[in-house]
């Protein structure tokens, strides 16, 4: 969202909760009547679900189509209880085949079939082919609003053709180019078709090059060439070639931003999809979840310091440093996990660079772990006036952080080898090597040089 909307948004948030308070519905219809439709998807995520039923009836029809593509998994459902049948229908044909078929899935059979009797025959049918696409994949993704042209007509040929649109589907760069059994062979951006000689086939003209999607490709990978490419738009085919549609930067500007939403979430355990307002019941289940997992490696790490119980009693000042060591490591860890998740979400993390990703790594965590081993024993030996706990605190925080470092490129990696999310679970995992780790390096080495 712009700037410009998150400025408005609070105060049209205190304009509404107001209105509902005092249950004015004529001040409730005058805060939101100017307002865009992301200022509304906005405004009613940050409703509770009682609250949103009540302001959905004052919403311009005209918007609903536009807030329901903006609206999370889960508020959009709460939303749709505000509408009949007769309402989503008719904001359905406004809606991109994607997002409708989103919210489709979230209503009855009944109500849906509806939906997809009220439609005309070509947008239920481009309808049927997205819900025929898994969620998260170039199917879902792509609009079947393309210009296609064959490869044997000339460019003046094509420049006529052009001229019969009344407007081009949004973002149309370039018009693709299909042989007579609808195979796509490659594409014919607009610039060469003004400014290249009229007599020119477009077979001599057009790009020939790998700049297209599979169908079954997973967002991630579209979002990753639109990345690499600098795309406005993207074929997409099936598998046997044929143009299906094509996917634009507006839809993967969106998916970039819920690729970031979901990967800060998912750190600490949360859906992006997840309900501000959610039932207690239901977010406190999800998130105790994560709570029993952290006890878990918490308990874990309980257990590693009790096996040194006996240096901790002879040695007070231990405890009190203690934590500093695994502090640190957990820190220095984070920061290449952080950094190795993203290469990896970019496509710039693959086996034959891993190995050269470690190396640099772990030189980073021996460099700092080296200078900061040295300002934390000068201020342990300052402090605790020992000179013996200064140098086994500075050693514990150079293998700490070097071990740090290393986890923070292989835990990604072999959680992805493992079918498993690292964003979701990367840093659990991280932080509980980080913690033992510190623990022991630093209660070990005491025991055998303190005792």
């Amino acid at each position: 969202m712009t700037e410009q909307h998150d400025v408005h948004a609070p105060a049209l948030l205190e304009l509404v909760i107001e209105a509902l308070r005092q249950d004015d519905d004529a001040g409730l219809a005058s805060s939101i009547a100017e307002s865009s439709a992301e200022d509304l998807a906005l405004l009613l995520e940050s409703l509770p679900p009682e609250k949103r039923v009540k302001t959905w009836p004052h919403v311009d029809p005209a918007l609903h189509a536009d807030i329901l593509e903006l609206l999370h998994e889960e508020v959009r459902a709460s939303v749709l209880t505000a509408m009949d049948s007769d309402a989503i229908s008719a904001a359905a044909p406004a809606m991109k085949d994607g997002a409708l078929a989103d919210v489709i899935e979230d209503l009855g059979e009944h109500d849906m079939a509806r939906i997809l009797d009220s439609l005309e025959a070509d947008h239920r049918a481009r309808l049927e082919a997205a819900l025929a696409y898994p969620e998260d994949t170039a199917g879902r993704l792509m609009t079947s609003e393309v210009v296609s042209v064959r490869a044997d007509v000339s460019l003046a040929v094509v420049l006529r053709y052009l001229h019969r649109f009344n407007s081009f589907p949004a973002h149309t760069d370039a018009v693709m180019v299909t042989d007579d059994d609808g195979k796509f062979l490659g594409r014919l951006a607009i610039n060469d078709v003004i400014t290249g000689n009229a007599d020119a086939l477009v077979d001599e003209v057009m790009q020939r090059d790998d700049d297209y999607v599979p169908v079954s490709a997973t967002d991630n990978e579209v979002a990753q060439l639109f990345r690499q490419q600098s795309l406005v738009s993207v074929a997409v085919v099936s598998p046997t070639g044929e143009l299906l549609g094509r996917i634009t930067i507006d839809e993967v500007l969106d998916l970039i931003q819920h690729e970031a939403e979901q990967t800060y979430l998912a750190q600490v355990g949360l859906d992006e999809e997840e309900d501000l307002f959610a039932p207690v019941i239901l977010s406190a289940r999800r998130r105790g979840v994560w709570l029993g997992i952290n006890l878990a490696t918490v308990f874990l790490a309980a257990a590693v310091i009790k096996q040194f119980e006996a240096v901790l009693s002879e040695v007070v000042a231990l405890a009190i440093l203690m934590p500093i060591v695994a502090s640190m490591g957990g820190i220095a860890g984070s920061q290449t996990l952080t950094l190795t998740i993203r290469a990896i979400a970019l496509g710039q993390l693959a086996t034959a660079n891993v190995r050269w990703l470690l190396a640099k790594e772990i030189a980073v965590g021996t460099l700092n772990g080296l200078v900061w081993a040295v300002v934390v024993a000068a201020v342990s030996v300052l402090w605790m006036q020992d000179y013996l706990l200064g140098a086994v605190i500075g050693v514990a925080m150079v293998i700490n952080l070097v071990v740090a470092a290393g986890c923070g490129v292989l835990v990604p990696m072999v959680l992805r080898s493992l079918g498993q999310d690292p964003a979701l679970s990367g840093a659990v995992v991280l932080t509980t090597v980080t913690d033992i780790v510190g623990f022991v390096s630093f209660l070990g080495l005491a025991t055998l040089v303190m005792l």
